[in-house]
């Protein structure tokens, strides 16, 4: 994702009480006929009517007020005081009052609910559970029909892949989303970055002669001899090896990463593959344990939070991690202000027996969030010519470099920031959102994929980081299924994910193999009995619904 905000993808409820909005009209019922929802939102490029004239086009003197939920209580950035957000209202006639919960977002939102006092628009992540009740009470608008009445031109602007997945059962899509990537981008796309790396810190690797980290016995001696080396880190003991934080359903380091790097496929002779009992997992969870019989884990990587972490990141204590690259993007800058050989650069990690390439996930076609239109809206017609404003190319050159000739202009034919701009945007991000507002500071239909058209490479110490990644990322929206609440098969995985938060740690620091055996083979009899064939079951067949909504044979 562009910006680089603190989301939490969890999925938990997040409580604040709410206030009447002022602006909103009563409910109106939608008015698309059966006829014109026959569409079904398939992102066909025909007019219905044969105008192709942008909405957004035939409006712009006559402005409207429109409010704009965002459920997200970080964000701050107003509408009007700089210069992407004033010219979007120019061009749109469309001005944006924006409405952010005080504190928990979930309680917020649960309010304006059940008060009937949803704002225009609404933007929240497409994981909330609010998004089915907001769709299954029909509190919101089909987008589809909207645009069949108002604006044909949203379907022209709307990428198929993107609103096939989004489309309900019924035919009719109720929320756009942002930051999604379809399996069409991939193959368009060279350079579509993975999160996901194993990073080493840059003068410690050299100094031990750059070794082969892809076998289990190369990555053990390169561990042993950075760690003999290299006791110490500035007076502070090197920890050799570092991971996310642990969590009381494991290590996504040490489970779904490793994963990746080693290639374990998502499914096997068309069933949803149990991908945390593969071989190749489990032999490298026995090398990590080797590790930690000889103390070379130490205590610090099982009980450290958040915060601790980024101190010594920040301080460059660890040798080597599988980590999530943006999330030390602050302390590499660190690094690398006080030596530009102490940051954390990327290199070959862990590989499966036969050396395959890396299977590395870039982001899924769920994205982050859902743009979706109140029937509290008087106001439908100019709320999705807004959208299909913001969807568009014009739209998203403007979310993310601004005004032509201002902020940016053509050079070889390439959208391109004008090098002050850009000074400017890489040294007091505060300054540029309040005069410019571009970069994505809007970023409700941010579009990564369309992005990359003008792309510029990532300076470093960032840019190594991101660039070794593109060779191996893959699509895996295909796989990214998501059990209902409440279901047998939703009790079963968080049986074993809660189990799997309390086996991992005893695997890594079990003295010996035997002990690792003992207590892998007990946990295999645990996830049986919970029902994991059931919960494998239920997961092909969602794979096999996503596929063909998908297009994926």
């Amino acid at each position: 994702m562009k910006k680089s905000y603190k989301k939490v993808f969890a999925l938990a409820l997040i409580l604040v009480l709410a206030f009447n909005l002022a602006g909103c009209g009563k409910k109106n019922e939608p008015t698309g006929t059966d006829a014109n929802a026959g569409k079904e939102a398939t992102g066909s490029q025909d007019s219905p009517e044969g105008d192709d004239t942008p909405g957004w086009q035939k409006n712009a003197d006559d402005l409207v007020d429109l409010t704009w939920y965002i459920n997200f209580s970080w964000f701050t950035t107003p509408w009007g005081e700089n210069l992407v957000s004033k010219t979007i209202t120019e061009e749109t006639g469309c001005n944006i009052e924006f409405i952010v919960p005080a504190g928990t977002e979930s309680e917020k939102l649960n309010s304006l609910i059940a008060s009937d006092s949803l704002p225009d628009l609404l933007t929240l992540g497409w994981y909330e559970p609010q998004v089915g009740q907001l769709i299954e009470d029909g509190l919101v608008y089909a987008l589809d029909e909207l645009a069949e009445q108002y604006d044909p031109y949203w379907f022209k602007v709307a990428d198929s892949g993107r609103v096939g997945w989004f489309t309900q059962a019924d035919g009719h899509i109720y929320g756009y989303p942002n930051s999604s990537f379809s399996p069409a981008d991939y193959e368009k796309y060279d350079n579509i970055a993975s999160n996901q790396t194993f990073l080493v810190r840059k003068d410690i690797y050299e100094a031990i002669g750059s070794p082969d980290m892809t076998t289990p016995e190369g990555f053990v001696a390169a561990v042993k001899a950075a760690a003999k080396q290299f006791p110490e880190v500035n007076g502070q003991s090197l920890i050799p090896v570092g991971a996310h934080e642990f969590t009381a359903t494991g290590n996504v380091s040490f489970d779904q990463y490793l994963a990746n790097f080693l290639a374990v496929p998502y499914e096997k002779d068309g069933k949803y593959y149990d991908r945390l009992t593969d071989p190749e997992l489990v032999r490298w969870l026995k090398t990590f344990r080797e590790l930690g019989a000889e103390g070379y884990l130490e205590d610090d990587i099982f009980i450290d939070k958040r915060a601790q972490m980024e101190e010594k990141i920040a301080q460059g204590r660890y040798f080597c991690m599988l980590y999530q690259r943006t999330d030390l993007a602050d302390q590499e800058k660190i690094l690398y202000a006080n030596d530009p050989n102490s940051i954390y650069i990327a290199v070959d990690g862990p590989k499966n027996s036969n050396g395959d390439d890396y299977t590395l996930p870039g982001t899924g076609i769920n994205g982050w969030t859902l743009t979706m239109i109140s029937k509290n809206c008087e106001r439908p017609d100019r709320a999705i010519q807004l959208c299909a404003y913001l969807m568009s190319e014009h739209g998203q050159l403007m979310t993310w470099l601004g005004v032509e000739g201002e902020t940016w202009d053509y050079a070889d034919g390439v959208a391109t920031m004008k090098p002050e701009i850009r000074e400017l945007l890489t040294t007091d991000r505060s300054e540029y959102d309040k005069l410019y507002g571009a970069d994505s500071a809007y970023w409700m239909f941010q579009d990564n994929a369309m992005a990359l058209k003008w792309a510029v490479e990532t300076p470093e110490p960032l840019g190594q980081m991101e660039r070794w990644t593109y060779p191996y990322v893959i699509s895996t929206s295909q796989y990214d299924v998501t059990l209902t609440a409440d279901s047998d098969e939703m009790d079963i995985q968080t049986m074993i994910d809660n189990e799997w938060g309390v086996v991992l740690p005893k695997l890594l620091l079990a003295a010996s193999e035997e002990d690792f055996d003992t207590v892998w083979n007990e946990f295999l009899q645990k996830r049986k009995d919970f029902g994991v064939e059931q919960l494998l079951d239920t997961k092909t067949e969602m794979m096999k619904e996503a596929k063909e909504k998908l297009g994926i044979k």
